[in-house]
């Protein structure tokens, strides 16, 4: 995956199953985050934040992408119950192949 010129070099995203969110940090520092739920076969996208100290570096875009990326490469699918995550996928159509709802077709929510 290509990195965003806009994200800061030493910008690094893992997976925390057991605090149930991707984390994203610049050193030591935690600078942005998406809380998730797995439901079944889908990752449900809760929450993304990035606290004001490091806006306008691409971090929620970033962890975005890493979601996606690693949903992809899992075959599961996202529920996008967060607003960036619903804002993504429409300006995205490449990845919409991924989004999921619930039974019924609506969001969850």
């Amino acid at each position: 995956m290509e990195r965003n010129p806009r994200e800061p070099a030493e910008l690094t995203i893992e997976d925390v199953p057991a605090a149930h969110r991707y984390e994203a940090h610049l050193g030591d520092e935690l600078a942005g985050w998406v809380d998730y739920r797995r439901v079944r076969d889908r990752l449900v996208a809760i929450h993304t934040e990035v606290p004001e100290e490091f806006g306008g570096r691409g971090i929620a875009s970033a962890l975005v992408r890493r979601v996606i990326a690693d949903a992809r490469a899992t075959a599961t699918r996202i529920t996008p119950r967060c607003p960036f995550f619903v804002s993504h996928f429409e300006r995205h159509p490449e990845d919409r192949d991924l989004v999921a709802y619930p039974r019924g077709g609506a969001p969850e929510g």
